[in-house]
């Protein structure tokens, strides 16, 4: 089936830009042009990516992201402006799976919608009947199948990424992953193609917000200084 990808941007000629090159692809592409518009399109529709301008009229793609956040776990890459780094780190905590920055190359968000479409596949198909899917540590239990994550058996809600990166971790404990590693494998893509990897200092600290009983001094998601991150029950 062919992926659906919803884009969002006010400005007509970048839209008819990007449409054009994913339809190309064989992507069925829908388009909104506010975010008002969005948040319907999404309410109706169960898109395998998102792509999502800052700056729109009528509700900004910050508050688009909450909103869809509400009720879908979507992948969505939000579009910033140059150099504006408090823009990007927003799009993450309003709960966007990456970010892309203007002006942008076309082929660099096709690389980027492929792979994360690419990870989302492999997601869905790597669950065998004989492959383990819980796992306990601690008050935690995550489970692959229902891709529920659980704590003292309440369910904890995490978008895709902190869901998928948490999976990495707990199924290969003590084992310190770097940010470009965690980037490749849980994004799907290099530090050459994915530019920042600030994404997943965001990402982890979104999840122990989530998870740990204190955020500040992690019981499960722990830090290897200059080196990058594991888990430890």
């Amino acid at each position: 089936m062919a992926k659906k990808v919803l884009v969002v941007d006010d400005e007509k000629l970048i839209v008819k830009g990007i449409r054009f090159s994913l339809e190309q692809e064989g992507m069925e592409v829908d388009c909104a042009y506010d975010g008002e518009e969005a948040i319907a399109l999404a309410e109706k529709n169960e898109y395998d990516i998102v792509l999502l301008d800052i700056m729109l009229p009528k509700f900004n793609g910050l508050e688009v992201c909450q909103r869809i956040r509400e009720f879908s776990e979507m992948p969505i890459i939000m579009l910033t402006a140059k150099g504006d780094d408090m823009d990007k780190i927003l799009g993450l905590e309003y709960g966007a799976d990456d970010y892309i920055t203007k002006p942008f190359n076309i082929l660099e968000v096709k690389a980027r919608i492929k792979a994360i479409i690419r990870r989302n596949s492999k997601n869905s198909q790597k669950n065998a009947p004989a492959q383990k899917t819980t796992i306990t540590a601690g008050k935690l239990t995550l489970d692959t199948e229902a891709r529920r994550i659980l704590i003292d058996n309440k369910e904890i809600n995490l978008t895709v990424r902190e869901f998928d990166l948490l999976e990495l971790l707990m199924f290969h404990p003590n084992k310190v992953y770097s940010r470009e590693s965690l980037l490749n494998m849980v994004w799907g893509y290099k530090t050459t193609e994915a530019g920042d990897v600030r994404t997943v200092d965001v990402h982890v600290r979104r999840l122990r917000e989530k998870i740990e009983p204190n955020p500040s001094d992690p019981t499960y998601v722990h830090t290897k200084w200059g080196v990058g991150y594991y888990f430890q029950a």
